[in-house]
């Protein structure tokens, strides 16, 4: 399954580039196929708005979200899970991916 990675960037140290960069070994390691925002936006991108149009695409071609810490604060985030929800995928915690 194809997995998109959704949590919080503004406001932290590295944009929480080290949070996204675990978690997206981590499933990799568990097998999944993993698409991670810090993977497809340079941390000096032109905007907010840009990266989340490239987010947005790239998250309508997944299965299921998997979630980090203080994605529930994230404008981001709540609107990655949101359209998520829409659509009907699996919305779960890192960990609980991570249970298999």
């Amino acid at each position: 399954m194809k997995l998109y990675i959704s949590g919080p960037m503004t406001g932290y140290a590295e944009l929480n580039y080290p949070a996204f960069t675990q978690a997206a070994q981590l499933l990799r390691d568990a097998g999944y196929d993993v698409v991670s925002p810090h993977e497809l936006n340079p941390q000096d991108a032109e905007s907010w708005v840009e990266c989340m149009k490239v987010d947005i695409r790239a998250l309508l071609d997944c299965g299921g979200v998997a979630t980090l810490v203080g994605h529930e604060k994230s404008k981001g985030a709540i609107l990655e899970n949101t359209i998520a929800a829409a659509m009907g995928l699996e919305i779960k915690s890192l960990a609980d991916w991570l249970e298999k």
